[in-house]
């Protein structure tokens, strides 16, 4: 098969990208404008209420990133501010609205008739958030990207980003198939209805915006339980999946599944990250002393990816699927590394106690933090169990201290204990379904796109084969480092 590199492959295009804010979306930017720079336009679709706030945005919170320093040094400032002015064009729009709610019509006819790559990469990625936000932003966005998609006159592909996590706590090997409308007798129109019958609800109760928060959070937790998914983030996303591939037609559509989401191995350089992430909280957890229990199933292999590697991924599928018209018009690629480069979550725990060993965090009071070995507890049993042998006891006991001494003493003890227990049993039901996981994503389609850029001879220049990574090495040398230095 015949394909051309990704720099003329690039050339010339017009490519819109949402979520432009977003971890991903950042670098999808950066490695587009270091590896080709000629291309037409980059339409970037931000949160905004108007133009020159998303350009604003833009200037603030993408382009001034460490991300973009490697650029900077290579063009120059000014090269890049030049460049960045004559191809980049922030977009003031809302996914959840239809057309985004772009209210320029001269930019929006614009878009419509040159855009030809989309990436759609905008989503909450809150496991436990109010479920009519997630459904308005990961359902509903998701077909509202869609229709724009077919809208536009030249559009060749849409890049969908989901997560390898849309099969709820499957256990076996989970394959990169799609889901269909009707899938575990899920109908959309039925979970609007019921989030907008709660929010009625909701409303003539005259409760504070906290406390409808935290019930409509509630809620997306209930249906996601009844539906077989374990948290209202991989629930909603598969929705949007089905959403996608009940109306795409003919439009040529990919969806990319990224597993857990690591700093960079490589690109643009080692070890960047933004925002906290899945594995980012228990590191940072145990580095600062505070806790050295967790829970997690010491026998399981947590499936993690570093972020260079999801977007070399998406690129490669650009390049891919613009360029063969024998790839079918829809394909899911799992993004992954347990099937060909495992990493065992005994070791993970060793690379972190060796790490904090070396190189102790230096708490408030200038003084070196020691760390002890972590401990695994396998079940949400056992978990319980260990907070209500070791700790419980202990709080109560200065909970009674508190009140013989007139909270005078040592209530900053109890507090700061009683906080801790929280966030240990808050955590641990947060992310139990993907620190005790019991599937493998098969990778098969993924892994004839990796030969298709080896064969390409770009497998280099997009990288996306986790077989190279030394995971010692990029836990100790890269990735903690990389949290400790942007994420504490």
């Amino acid at each position: 098969m015949e394909l051309s590199k990704i720099e003329p492959f690039l050339e010339g295009k017009t490519i819109l990208i949402t979520g432009a804010t977003g971890f991903l979306a950042k670098l999808v930017v950066e490695k587009i404008l270091r590896v080709q720079s000629n291309v037409k336009r980059l339409f970037l679709l931000l949160r905004a209420s108007d133009t020159k706030s998303a350009r604003k945005r833009f200037n603030d919170e993408i382009l001034q990133a460490e991300l973009f320093n490697v650029l900077r040094e290579k063009l120059g400032a000014n090269n890049l501010n030049s460049l960045v002015k004559e191809k980049v064009f922030p977009i003031a729009g809302d996914i959840s609205i239809e057309d985004f709610g772009i209210e320029n019509s001269e930019m929006k006819d614009e878009m419509l008739k040159e855009i030809d790559i989309i990436i759609h990469s905008a989503a909450t990625t809150r496991f436990d958030e109010r479920y009519d936000i997630a459904m308005n932003i990961n359902v509903l966005g998701a077909s509202n990207v869609l229709k724009f998609a077919k809208r536009c006159a030249n559009v060749k592909i849409l890049v969908h980003v989901s997560t390898a996590y849309v099969c709820g706590e499957s256990e076996g090997v989970i394959l990169e198939k799609s889901f269909n409308f009707g899938d575990s007798n899920i109908d959309i129109d039925v979970e609007k209805k019921v989030i907008e019958d709660k929010l009625k609800e909701l409303e003539a109760q005259s409760l504070t915006s906290k406390e409808v928060t935290m019930a409509m959070r509630d809620l997306g937790h209930q249906r996601a339980s009844l539906h077989g998914w374990p948290n209202t983030y991989s629930f909603t996303k598969a929705m949007g999946e089905m959403m996608l591939g009940h109306l795409k037609e003919n439009l040529q559509l990919v969806i990319i599944r990224p597993t857990i989401i690591t700093s960079t191995y490589k690109e643009p350089f080692p070890g960047w990250i933004e925002g906290v992430k899945t594995l980012d909280t228990f590191i940072l957890v145990y580095g600062k002393g505070i806790s050295n229990v967790f829970l997690a199933d010491p026998n399981t292999k947590p499936d993690l990816i570093p972020g260079d590697m999801v977007v070399n991924s998406i690129l490669a599928a650009i390049v891919a699927h613009g360029n063969n018209k024998s790839y079918q018009n829809h394909f899911i690629y799992h993004i992954s590394s347990s099937k060909i480069n495992p990493l065992k979550s005994g070791d993970a725990k060793l690379f972190m106690f060796h790490y904090f060993t070396k190189n102790p965090w230096i708490g408030k009071n200038g003084n070196k933090i020691k760390v002890k070995e972590i401990t695994f507890l396998s079940s949400m049993d056992s978990f319980q169990a260990h907070i209500s042998r070791y700790y419980w006891p202990l709080l109560k006991v200065l909970q009674l201290a508190n009140v013989l001494t007139w909270y005078y003493l040592i209530d900053g003890t109890y507090t700061n204990l009683k906080r801790k227990i929280d966030m240990d049993i808050r955590l641990s039901k947060l992310y139990k379904p993907y620190l005790i996981f019991h599937g493998s994503f098969d990778d098969s389609n993924t892994e004839r796109l990796r030969m298709t850029m080896k064969e390409c001879k770009m497998d280099d220049e997009l990288n996306f084969d986790p077989s190279c990574i030394n995971w010692e090495d990029y836990f100790t040398n890269i990735h903690i480092p990389g949290v400790v230095k942007r994420l504490a």
